[in-house]
């Protein structure tokens, strides 16, 4: 016998793998099952399983989703002012600037563009963070102007906030003593076919996310999980070049420092449950009809000029596709009677005057304000000669 058997025999049995298995089972919470012992056990794992994600998601509504909703519930949609008009004579105007897609306060925006100042006083919108009523903001803008003694209105809107400032424009024209002296389109999507094809998918994708998951409306981790997503092409590496594919860890983290930075913390960006409305105005496609609803002088009053601000170079603007808008505003607005004017700038983006201001500015000053200005006088004329003598 070698050393290494030099075991008591009862020794070797207490290690016998079998025994061992057999002693578990006798040990177990379910060893006095006599059937279905597998199948209860597999229920007894999923139960648990259950509780622990019902602990996560308890954790989920409280920590996440609850605050959020105390705090968007504080919020209303106003009217801020940005600056008072270059021209004392101009007291009589007022521009009103609305924020696209992911914004919620258009004050940035507005100050960013002091050349609007040569049309009146400048206000901006900040949309209520639980959604948007453009008939609220309408309301808002005329009584505004009532109490402030301004006669006639100039809408902005950057990008999707052009949707918005079209049916805004809607009802101020046909339901109020107002005049809306016009409208300036800066990247607007008309329609969902005026959205090029990555972009829609993202905002596709997220109303679906809206509608199925609990809390999604509000939920900081999920708007953290999809913003960080649309930026992958900035920290995920394809490979090529000699590189592995895979992630750059630090990129990423600068990429979720910005996106904590201006998207979560901030109180100026748009909540989930603000972008889902704004990505639901341009899936409504109203703003043919709006057009529309423009396009004919109401109770005495002129119909609007109309402006769109687009890049030159098309394919600059990577989120709409603004050939295809300026052929829906030449079809709805232009013509040999039509109110439309077209500025095409060099070196913008989609709807970037923070990013462009010099080029913002410029369009503004040498294009929009002459032909707001001359149009204004053509109306004004032509009301004189159509007046009783």
């Amino acid at each position: 016998m070698s050393p290494s058997d030099d075991r008591h025999p009862s020794t070797v049995a207490d290690w016998d793998d079998a025994r061992r298995k057999a002693r578990l089972r006798d040990t177990s919470l379910w060893h006095e099952w006599k059937t279905l012992r597998r199948t209860r056990s597999a229920v007894l794992r999923v139960v648990a399983l259950l509780a622990a994600v019902l602990v996560v998601f308890a954790q989920y509504l409280t920590y996440d989703v609850e605050p959020e909703q105390v705090r968007l519930a504080r919020t209303d949609p106003a009217i801020l002012p940005v600056a008072a008009p270059a021209d004392p004579e101009d007291w009589d105007t007022v521009v009103v600037d609305m924020v696209g897609l992911g914004g919620l306060d258009a004050s940035a925006t507005a100050a960013a563009l002091p050349s609007l100042r040569g049309m009146g006083v400048v206000w901006a919108i900040r949309y209520d963070n639980e959604g948007i009523d453009t008939k609220v903001i309408a309301d808002l803008i005329v009584r505004a102007t009532e109490l402030s003694g301004l006669k006639n209105i100039v809408l902005v809107g950057h990008s999707m906030g052009g949707v918005i400032a079209l049916e805004v424009a809607k009802h101020i024209h046909l339901d109020s003593d107002r005049r809306l002296a016009g409208v300036i389109l800066d990247c607007t999507p008309v329609d969902l076919n005026a959205v090029r094809p990555e972009s829609r998918g993202r905002g596709e994708d997220m109303v679906r996310w809206m509608r199925w998951l609990p809390g999604a409306r509000e939920s900081r981790l999920l708007r953290l999980a999809v913003e960080t997503y649309a930026r992958r092409d900035r920290f995920v590496s394809y490979g090529g070049d000699g590189r592995p594919p895979g992630i750059r860890f630090a990129r990423l983290r600068t990429v979720m420092g910005e996106v904590l930075r201006e998207k979560i913390f901030s109180r100026n960006a748009a909540s989930n449950g603000l972008i889902e409305a704004q990505f639901t105005a341009i899936v409504a496609g109203g703003a043919t009809n709006d057009l529309k609803a423009l396009a004919a002088p109401v109770d005495g009053k002129p119909r609007p000029a109309i402006v769109f601000i687009r890049p030159r170079d098309p394919s600059r603007d990577r989120v709409v596709d603004v050939e295809y808008s300026h052929q829906v505003l030449i079809e709805q607005a232009g013509g040999v009677d039509g109110t439309l004017s077209v500025v095409q700038a060099r070196n913008t983006g989609h709807a970037n005057p923070m990013q462009r201001p010099v080029e913002y500015n410029t369009v503004i000053d040498q294009q929009i304000l002459p032909f707001i200005q001359q149009y204004q006088e053509q109306v004004r004329a032509q009301t004189t000669a159509a007046a009783p003598r």
